[in-house]
């Protein structure tokens, strides 16, 4: 049987017709006692419900069904193209070339940043209305008619922000006496983690200062071409303060971009290991 957003065998409707209602929850174990007593009660309206309910269900809603799929392809093919990696123009601009190696870290966090600011964002408003109006999402954010283009980077933080604080408490069988309890969940600490990658690469990243200013490179190269009519003269510079300049510059510039690889390496890493955490 065809995938469902609501199943008419899990309706009251089914219930009356299969003279058993169905629970709402349960283990493995629970589920198998309630499917063994249904069916030994009313073996053929058992039937009716759990089976030829669904068939009907499968026909009826077929046409709406082939629509909502062609949705998602349009959806999945060109606006969020999740068969590929793609990095923002101001990280990589169309039409120039980057070489493998340096895609990887632009690409990977962008992924990041529309998990937090499209996917997040959404399931935060998507079953609340107060949080519909809070954040100002259109009518094309959320239901039926939704198409992945709304983004909200207040909407998916407060959604973090929410995961962040989830505790072990009764309501997830933790009583108050066990050991885990008030503990974080694991939710909880995969949230963290997705928190300061996304923090890392909007606020830490996007602000490093230049490595070549930083160093002084920058302005050696200035002094230089001055000193050397217009040119740059690595080799041997007439002045002793322009030798001794572009060699602590060049110095502090191979330590700086050194820091900056090994710190883009280690949040790579870091985001590789939570990637099994990205989804809704």
């Amino acid at each position: 049987m065809a995938q469902h957003s609501n199943y008419w065998s899990c309706s009251k409707f089914a219930d009356w017709v299969r003279g058993t209602k169905k629970i709402g929850a349960g283990t493995s174990e629970e589920w198998d006692d309630w499917n063994t007593a249904a069916q030994m009660k009313h073996n053929f309206r058992y039937w009716l419900a759990e089976e030829a309910l669904g068939h009907i269900q499968d026909f009826v809603t077929w046409p709406t069904r082939k629509i909502y799929d062609a949705k998602y392809y349009i959806n999945n093919r060109w606006v969020t193209r999740t068969h590929s990696l793609t990095a923002h123009a101001r990280d990589i601009k169309p039409g120039h070339w980057q070489d493998v190696g340096s895609r990887f870290l632009p690409c990977l966090f962008n992924e990041l940043i529309d998990f937090v600011e499209v996917e997040l964002a959404w399931f935060h408003i998507a079953w609340d209305d107060e949080a519909r109006k809070k954040f100002n999402s259109p009518w094309y954010s959320c239901g039926w008619f939704r198409w992945r283009t709304w983004r909200s980077r207040p909407a998916g933080l407060a959604n973090l922000e929410w995961q962040c604080n989830l505790t072990m408490k009764e309501d997830m069988g933790i009583d108050p006496d066990h050991p885990e309890y008030g503990k974080p969940t694991s939710q909880s600490i995969n949230a963290k983690e997705i928190m300061n990658l996304y923090t890392w690469w909007t606020d830490t990243y996007r602000n490093r200062p230049d490595a070549m200013i930083a160093s002084g490179w920058s302005d050696y190269c200035e002094k230089s071409r001055v000193a050397n009519g217009g040119k740059l003269n690595f080799s041997g510079e007439k002045s002793g303060d322009l030798e001794k300049m572009c060699k602590d510059a060049l110095d502090l510039l191979q330590k700086i971009e050194k820091q900056y690889e090994d710190e883009d390496e280690e949040m790579l890493i870091r985001l590789i290991r939570i990637r099994s955490s990205l989804w809704t």
